[in-house]
């Protein structure tokens, strides 16, 4: 098994398995930020593709904000683990008020990540989705559900590397995941990378700027 060297690596690697798709029309990148961004920039490149993004944000747990009790994505589409609900009995109330902060966080982002810029219309294009990796793919799922209703052609979900189940789990929703790699045991997204900085907004901002941008 491969450890990637940053996101960059990850994401020309990963571009290789998608050639089939270079400078398709009506066919777009999708990265999720902020660590999907470097990826989906290299594979948008390779292709010579537009390059946008799609914001999710996981639902924390109060005080434990690394478990997710569920995602939000854009168009307020929410996807819940009802495990963590019930066994920590989080009541509807903390649920309503941790979805209605982060979608306060996604509005704020999409408009510094955009600038002003209008979102891609979706409709019968081809979605490459991306991001860093798959671990248990709630905040892919939800992104791929929001995405759903803006009818696109079709959905790719594409990353570096990712947890069997998941992977099995998604391809049921989408039209095809393809992944670098999916490692026994998975560990962890982080495990497979020598450098996992954090991705910050400048450098997501500075990649959608020198990206191919266009909007049919």
């Amino acid at each position: 098994m491969q450890i990637y060297r940053d996101r960059q690596q990850a994401g020309q690697l990963l571009a290789e398995l998608l050639t089939s798709y270079q400078a398709q029309l009506n066919t777009l990148v999708l990265a999720l930020p902020r660590g999907g961004v470097p990826v989906g920039y290299e594979v948008a490149r390779i292709l010579q593709l537009p390059l946008d993004v799609f914001l999710v944000r996981k639902l924390g747990v109060p005080r434990q904000e690394e478990l997710a009790m569920g995602a939000i994505a854009m168009g307020d589409i929410c996807v819940f683990n009802q495990d963590v609900i019930q066994t920590l009995h989080i009541p509807q109330t903390l649920i309503h008020h941790e979805i209605d902060r982060q979608k306060q966080v996604i509005a704020e982002r999409n408009q510094l990540y955009r600038q002003n810029r209008p979102a891609p219309k979706l409709n019968d294009k081809t979605v490459i989705l991306v991001d860093d990796g798959l671990a248990t793919g709630a905040t892919m799922r939800v992104a791929v559900r929001a995405i759903k209703l803006q009818a696109p052609k079709q959905i790719i979900v594409a990353v570096p590397v990712a947890a069997a189940d998941s992977s099995q789990s998604l391809a049921h929703e989408v039209d095809e995941v393809i992944s670098l790699q999916i490692p026994e045991p998975f560990y962890g997204v982080g495990k497979w990378y020598k450098n996992f900085n954090q991705t910050t907004d400048a450098e997501v901002i500075d990649l959608l700027n020198k990206s191919i941008i266009k909007h049919w």
